[in-house]
């Protein structure tokens, strides 16, 4: 074999040697790109953070978002033992009481009618008599009720009235009530305008139950009950 031959052959097994330009070119632009990433990423990160912040302090602290009053600090007085709770209790109770009672007054009517039921007969003569009181007819046992206020002076069986009811009012005036089949009330008591103080009969010189009504302004002289009673905004 000639030299030409063996050169030949041992070109055909050379390894080729890579450009040197080429490789630092490859180097240069990996490098370029890498770079490159690495920066986007990070303004990527910066951009985030940067909104983040943002939204952050968008956020008012709960104090600033909804402010509120200070707490007011009050002045307490040095505590002082009560020694006499019983006695302020006790007038409490009564003044309560007091006030109770004078509302239950101020609202309890002044006057009242007799009772309730058919006027029959009026003040005036009758059968040539004077019939000085009214006549107002209803069921045995229809309440009979006091006219005003009044001490009771009389409670008891009565000639003509078969049992009768005086009583003397505040003002002076006595009421009489007659021909009662029962008596609830006895001579000293005191009673209260409404108050019922007998039922309803016929006893005496009468032809059926009903209540004989008489008013003495003066304690011994009869009048008419029915202005008496009107002016006092009572109607029978």
């Amino acid at each position: 074999m000639n030299s030409s031959s063996a050169r030949r052959t041992h070109g055909k097994h050379r390894k080729q040697t890579p450009n040197k330009g080429r490789v630092a070119l490859v180097a240069l632009t990996t490098g370029a790109v890498t770079t490159g990433g690495a920066s986007v990423a990070t303004a990527a990160n910066n951009d985030r953070l940067a909104d983040a912040q943002t939204a952050f302090d968008g956020i008012a602290p709960a104090e600033e978002a909804a402010p509120q009053e200070a707490p007011q600090i009050l002045a307490i007085s040095e505590y002082k033992p009560v020694d006499n709770l019983s006695e302020q209790l006790g007038k409490a109770v009564e003044f309560a009481q007091e006030r109770k009672a004078a509302d239950e007054a101020a609202r309890t009517p002044k006057s009242m009618k007799p009772a309730e039921g058919t006027f029959t007969s009026g003040f005036g003569m009758r059968w040539g008599a004077m019939h000085n009181g009214i006549d107002i007819a209803n069921a045995v046992g229809t309440p009979i009720i006091a006219v005003a206020d009044a001490v009771v002076i009389d409670s008891g069986p009565a000639q003509g009235y078969g049992n009768w009811i005086r009583l003397r009012h505040d003002d002076g005036t006595v009421s009489v009530y007659g021909h009662m089949e029962t008596l609830d009330v006895a001579v000293g008591e005191r009673v209260k305008a409404g108050q019922k103080i007998a039922g309803m009969g016929s006893r005496g010189f009468s032809t059926g139950s009903h209540l004989h009504f008489e008013v003495h302004p003066d304690g011994t002289t009869p009048v008419d009950p029915v202005p008496w009673l009107a002016a006092r905004g009572i109607t029978v």
